[in-house]
């Protein structure tokens, strides 16, 4: 035993990157990001910064819409119907490749002429961040419940509720930006118990430098939401203390796991196609445990993407909302990285986790696994043109850093579509 714990050495990495972020950059007096005012500055001259937005990040908050509302009456399966010409074009950019690639692409330029292609669409991938979705869409349910005919309410709620991070932040180690807008300093540095920002903030810090400890406590506050309800915008720390405290483990791993994953039940995603199992980081696990795994598939976020564009994700209001949230706004990677995509709004999530056996004497490191090496992209692409477009690609290529065919692929994807 001794001998296979000298030889063998796994190492396994959740990605959180923590180079883009999200939202529209006028967006500070609606959401109280800090951030955003530091971006707003950047953009008015205010502040020198040396990294140039692209021009695709400059969206205003009012610009961004749903593309699919005169759709909302079909499914999401309905409109995920093969286009055999547009198939035929996809599959060509794979050709040569095993099924350690897995894709589908939604082309909505002309919502009454959608075209799709979809390869290896069911395959089941660890998702890696882009699960941090689910909790995104588990919060906008849970704010539904509680202010059911308020929208006005649910964005106070996020706006002004003030949260600790506590154990759940830890332990991450990528940072998160705050910014001191009177002194107009900005710090990068790692989450600590001691941390307190607003429900709008953790979320923004979950999606825009995909923050573990940010899901982690994000996760919580839903899962407080469904058991408190109507009482959770009162609810005090001594309250949420003393909760975790005194409700058994089995009972908190059950509830957490409702709230993230029966939303997308509802949304006709089955356990197979998308689900998450466990908490972002371990000190979650103080308090709930694993269950179930964590999965996704091309075709059941496809089918999240497709209903967030028809306003169906709980309603119009948060669909359009938590598009908003996944908007960049700074630097982009990998697939959003792609030069064709320059003038483009996106829309993006991307996740990874890699493992290593350093046993078997095979170069290994950073996003280069040689047991699992999963690299996931989420995207809703907008030219100034008109050309929209949705793609999920989903790979686990050992011993290759990913990034550079995510970038391929997206580029070749993009001159099929505009083509």
């Amino acid at each position: 035993m001794k001998k296979i714990t000298i030889l063998l050495f796994l190492f396994i990495l959740g990605s959180a990157f923590t180079i883009y972020t999200y939202y529209p950059i006028d967006g500070y007096e609606l959401t109280g990001i800090k951030r955003l005012k530091r971006l707003e500055r950047i953009k008015n001259g205010e502040i020198k910064d040396a990294t140039a937005l692209p021009a695709g990040a400059m969206k205003s908050w009012s610009d961004i819409h749903l593309n699919l509302l005169d759709r909302k009456a079909d499914s999401a399966m309905a409109l995920m119907t093969i286009d055999s010409d547009f198939q035929k074009e996809i599959s060509g950019l794979f050709r040569g490749l095993d099924k350690s690639y897995s894709l589908t692409v939604l082309d909505i330029s002309d919502v009454n002429n959608i075209r799709y292609a979809e390869r290896n669409e069911t395959a089941g991938y660890q998702p890696g961040s882009v699960g941090k979705l689910a909790v995104l869409n588990g919060l906008f349910v849970q704010l539904a419940k509680i202010y059911p005919d308020s929208w006005e309410k649910r964005t106070d709620l996020l706006k002004n509720k003030s949260v600790k991070a506590g154990v759940w932040g830890l332990t991450d180690e990528h940072t998160v930006p705050i910014y001191n807008i009177e002194k107009n300093t900005l710090v990068k540095r790692q989450v600590v118990a001691s941390d307190v920002f607003t429900l709008y903030e953790w979320a923004d810090h979950m999606l825009s430098v995909s923050n573990n400890g940010a899901a982690s406590i994000v996760w919580r506050e839903v899962l407080l939401m469904a058991a408190f309800g109507e009482q959770y915008p009162e609810l005090t720390q001594e309250e949420t203390d003393a909760y975790f405290k005194e409700t058994p483990r089995k009972e908190l791993t059950d509830l957490g796991n409702d709230v993230v994953n029966l939303p997308l039940r509802d949304l006709g995603i089955t356990a197979d196609e998308w689900r998450l199992g466990s908490f972002f980081t371990r000190g979650a696990n103080t308090f709930v445990g694993d269950k179930g795994g964590s999965i996704g598939s091309p075709q059941g976020l496809m089918k999240f993407l497709v209903q967030l564009e028809q306003g169906k994700v709980v309603d119009d209001q948060s669909s359009l909302e938590m598009k908003r949230l996944m908007y960049m706004t700074d630097r982009r990677i990998r697939y959003a990285q792609a030069p064709a995509l320059k003038e483009a709004a996106v829309y993006f999530k991307s996740g990874s986790l890699y493992k290593c056996d350093r046993s078997k004497g095979e170069a290994c490191g950073k996003y280069m696994g040689n047991v699992t090496n999963f690299m996931n992209s989420v995207a809703i692409v907008e030219h100034p043109d008109n050309c929209k477009y949705m793609v999920v690609l989903m790979t686990n290529v050992l011993r290759k850093n990913s990034a550079s065919d995510h970038m391929y692929l997206a580029g070749n994807i993009d001159k099929i579509i505009r083509k």
